[in-house]
């Protein structure tokens, strides 16, 4: 810290103390709040609010249509004690400064304070500051420098406030009217909805087919032996369906001799990737770690706001929701002197740069640590497993970024033979790849994100010409892989590629999905239920604009505009809710209702009452209800498949303590059919059991039969076991 700041901070210090009244500052989280505390001097008192304090209420739209959209806020119910003692201390202090975060919804949450206090008392100057990381440095600068609150990024807050509003409250009375109560739908979770339902429609349409590859292992020397595998026949790529066409290649080339025909060196220039932006740490930690966006977040919040090192508290990270690839000056001289010491041999001559995307706000640098000497190993037993494992990703990813860039060589090496004459002739090319590190560069720093390139791979010392024997030949078999399902990693993605959201909602998006059961996760897979889908298929075809991913994200780009000055907030919201609400009181009007609809009569007996079972969509989808309601309120679940053992039926069942589910027969325990794969609508083609979705971390999601002495869709590997 200079001498102007310490100076500047213990002016104020001592004026504070001459007029007997502290100076107040108010931020967001009582985490955020302790660590601030710390930095400042004994005149700041630092409060939290919690959040929002006032907001719109929930029984009610509260936007006036007629009236520029204007929002009717309130006191948000059980925060009316805090609100009221923060105006009391407002009142008691000499100064008030509003330290919510500097994002849209920190700014709101300010201009809410400030009229809120100023509803109180008017004597008390009210200034807002903002930081980018909790350090003593950032604060003290922040607290020497304070501002007014802009206004613009107020309104676009307000703007999409309003708008989700409008959309929420007028779409989900029409699903309660029109399908079933206690429905709802939202304006950016829809879309991401109808994505994830789009998706799974693929993953169900796809049919695998087989395929079969060849391997070859060759002798080297005395005892050195590698394997090749075959990349074309003829001069294509090999077709094999099957394991007869398996055979027919292996006949036409056991044979044949065999030489080394080819070989290529190519080198490649790594370049380390940017630093952080919020959505790519959500994709990264859900790669590398597992965790969903909501924890990564979570987590990622925690390490902002300060953890306790040793008798000190410290933020140890900058703020975690921007879009921005930008790096301060400051921490481009603290990096690379730490570079410089460690690793001098890989310190660029410049710092480097990173391009920013067309539509980045760069209102915040990337996520990077704050202090970059506290390295993970120096802290790791200050933080809890999951903060140290998020905390490497982040230093790792930084400190790589204004390293030098990394070499590599790969050597590919073609093997040929000759394709027997009664197999049609030709030549058949084995080929084997390696690649090994010439420059480490950025790679020596990195451990948790290292990469398979990083570990290279070798290849056997051959000459072009040398003339090998084909050992032995290994043929394996394989089913072509469906589209996968999203996940946390690639929802974020493409929700980010196509501009829906920001750095602030990728989370929310997902939680609300889960939360309103219109989506599950299986797998780390996003599915969505049949609740979810018939949402999605509705409103796709009654509000395609509302569900569609480039008119979402030309509302974004306007929100964006609201924020730069460029356009009055209630102007872009005019221009949609007009042609939106006419199209609403059009579908309430003629639209036919499904409710009831869905109750299907099922030839299933109630076995209490003996009439017959209805086919019912709850929130958890669909169940069977006796048709005798409310006089008898017997429930079961829904049969999905004929048990293979017995007359039974196969249902979803659920284990005792972590509920984990599973399939099982309705004649348990005289049958014992326990099946861990769900079973899908559709029969065997073979045998006529029920194919099930099964699951590993090779294959991915595929199909395959129950019957284990079926072959449909089985591999090789399932059969031997």
């Amino acid at each position: 810290m200079d001498a102007k700041t310490t100076k500047t901070t213990k002016t104020k210090n001592k004026a504070a103390k001459n007029t007997g009244k502290q100076i107040l500052v108010i931020v967001e989280s009582p985490a955020k709040a302790k660590t601030i505390e710390k930095y400042l001097g004994p005149s700041y008192t630092v409060k939290a609010s919690m959040g929002h304090l006032i907001d719109l209420p929930k029984s009610r739209t509260a936007v006036d249509v007629e009236h520029d959209f204007e929002p009717e806020y309130i006191t948000v119910r059980g925060r009316a004690k805090l609100l009221k003692e923060l105006q009391g201390d407002a009142k008691k202090s000499n100064e008030v400064l509003l330290a919510s975060d500097n994002d849209r919804e920190g700014e709101a949450i300010a201009w809410h304070l400030r009229n809120a206090i100023m509803a109180k008392t008017a004597k008390v100057p009210i200034k807002r500051i903002s930081f980018n990381e909790i350090t003593p440095q950032a604060i003290k600068d922040a607290v020497d420098n304070p501002s007014v609150i802009d206004e613009a990024k107020v309104n676009a807050q307000k703007a999409r406030r309003v708008l989700d509003r409008l959309v929420g409250y007028n779409l989900s009375p029409l699903l309660w009217k029109k399908v079933k109560n206690g429905l709802s739908a939202g304006r950016v979770q829809s879309v991401a909805l109808r994505l994830i339902c789009e998706r799974e429609k693929e993953v169900e349409s796809f049919i695998p087919e087989e395929y079969w590859t060849v391997d070859a292992d060759f002798k080297t020397g005395k005892n050195g032996i590698f394997t090749a595998q075959l990349v074309s026949w003829q001069g294509k790529k090999p077709e094999l369906k099957n394991e007869t066409d398996v055979r027919s290649v292996i006949d036409a080339i056991k044979d044949s001799s065999y030489d080394v025909s080819e070989i290529r060196e190519t080198e490649k220039t790594v370049r380390p990737r940017p630093p952080f932006t919020t959505s790519q740490l959500q994709q990264m930690s859900a790669n590398r770690l597992g965790f969903t966006s909501k924890k990564t977040m979570q987590i990622a919040q925690q390490l902002y706001e300060g953890v306790n090192i040793g008798s000190s508290r410290v933020g140890l990270i900058t703020y975690m929701r921007t879009d921005s690839v930008r790096i301060s000056a400051v921490a481009l001289n603290e990096v690379r002197e730490w570079i410089g010491k460690n690793h001098a041999d890989c310190l660029p001559p410049e710092p480097v740069e990173y391009e920013a995307g067309k539509k980045v706000q760069d209102a915040h640098e990337a996520i990077r640590p704050t202090y970059i000497n506290y390295t993970p190993d120096t802290i790791k037993d200050s933080l809890t497993r999951d903060q140290l494992k998020l905390y490497i990703l982040i230093w790792e990813r930084f400190v790589a970024c204004q390293m030098k860039n990394a070499k590599t060589k790969t050597v590919s090496i073609d093997i040929s033979a000759a394709i027997a004459e009664s197999a049609g002739g030709g030549e058949a090319i084995f080929r084997i790849a390696g690649t090994k590190i010439l420059e480490k560069g950025f790679y020596k720093v990195l451990k948790l994100l290292s990469s398979k390139e990083e570990k290279g791979s070798s290849v056997p010392p051959l000459k072009k010409g040398e003339v090998l024997k084909a050992d032995k030949f290994n043929s394996e078999q394989h089913f072509t892989q469906g589209p996968p399902r999203y996940t946390d990693a690639s929802i974020v993605k493409i929700l980010e590629e196509k501009g829906i959201g920001r750095p602030s909602t990728y989370a929310p998006i997902i939680s609300v999905l889960l939360d309103r059961y219109y989506v599950t996760r299986s797998n780390k897979q996003l599915v969505p239920t049949l609740l979810g889908r018939m949402i999605s298929d509705m409103l796709g075809e009654y509000f395609p604009n509302v569900v569609d991913a480039a008119f979402t994200a030309t509302m974004e780009s306007k929100l964006d505009e609201v924020e730069e000055n460029n356009i009055r907030w209630p102007d872009m919201i005019k221009e949609f809710w007009d042609p939106f609400k006419d199209r609403v009181d059009e579908v309430g009007k003629t639209l036919e209702s499904y409710k009831g609809t869905l109750d299907e009569i099922t030839e299933y007996k109630c076995e209490k009452c003996g009439k017959f079972l209805v086919k019912k969509l709850g929130r958890f989808g669909f169940f069977l209800a006796c048709s005798g309601f409310p006089e008898c309120k017997n429930t079961r679940s829904i049969p999905l498949a004929k048990c293979p053992k017995c007359d039974g039926d196969v249902v979803a069942r659920k284990t005792k303590g972590r509920g984990k589910e599973f399939y099982g027969c309705t004649n348990f325990p005289e049958c014992d059919f326990i099946s861990h794969f769900k079973p899908l609508s559709q029969d065997c083609p073979n045998c006529g059991q029920f194919l099930v979705e099964k699951y590993d971390k090779r294959k991915g999601s595929h199909k395959a039969c129950i019957n284990p002495s079926c072959d449909y869709l089985h591999s090789i590997e399932e059969e031997e076991k």
